[in-house]
């Protein structure tokens, strides 16, 4: 028997939903920082940047600095990929959840509780996809890490492809970023297939290689 229960959201759920949001998206930023890291038009850059001023001072110390300096830029490049997602999307559909998500046809938010606290959340919304007229979108899934493993986050899926069905919508598409891999794993494994990607709308995102994948689950008429 599982410790937890999937419910629809309510009020007094805000906080702790708009933290697991946040916290949930903010993980992936050393995911995405290694793998920029592991790009090799970043690793020449790099080493230019650390000979560039051992050529021109003759300083080691001098050529580590610049490179720490340039890291710690990257680094905080690659966090705002992700803070300027959660600042947009905290101050739009996640700022009034009851109006944006539970007072709206097609739309619904969903939490998971375990022992009185929210551990999870999922939310459904028409799809505003090219040709998605008939489907359902899974978004902000996040389960807090701390309740990983233990089939909250297919417990979300499956309760927004029944949302789907019941419906009568023909498909359940999603959109998650590449260093979320973890969660590619579960949607494949659930029956979803990779459609196609996209860079996030960001200076940024390709030089760092930084995709959104597109995912779109069948529902069986």
């Amino acid at each position: 028997m599982s410790d937890y229960t999937i419910r629809l959201y309510k009020d007094c759920d805000y906080d702790t939903v708009r933290e697991l949001f946040a916290e949930g998206t903010l993980e992936h930023t050393r995911v995405a920082f290694k793998h920029g890291l592991s790009l090799t038009h970043i690793r020449i850059f790099l080493l230019a940047v650390f000979l560039l001023p051992f050529f021109t001072t003759g300083s080691l110390s001098m050529s580590f600095i610049v490179l720490l300096l340039v890291l710690t830029a990257m680094w905080f490049g690659t966090r705002d990929l992700y803070d300027s997602y959660v600042r947009h999307s905290l101050s739009n559909d996640m700022l009034d959840i009851q109006k944006y998500y539970m007072q709206r046809d097609g739309y619904c938010f969903w939490v998971a509780e375990s022992l009185g606290k929210v551990v999870g959340m999922v939310v459904a919304i028409p799809s505003a996809h090219p040709g998605g007229e008939n489907h359902i979108e899974l978004r902000r899934m996040s389960v807090a890490e701390s309740h990983r493993g233990r089939g909250i986050a297919k417990a979300l899926c499956r309760t927004v492809i029944d949302f789907a069905r019941r419906r009568g919508c023909s498909a359940v598409v999603l959109e998650t970023t590449w260093g979320h891999r973890a969660a590619h794993g579960l949607y494949k494994s659930m029956g979803f297939i990779w459609q196609h990607s996209t860079f996030l709308k960001h200076p940024l995102a390709k030089y760092v290689d930084f995709k959104f994948l597109f995912y779109k689950y069948d529902i069986s008429t």
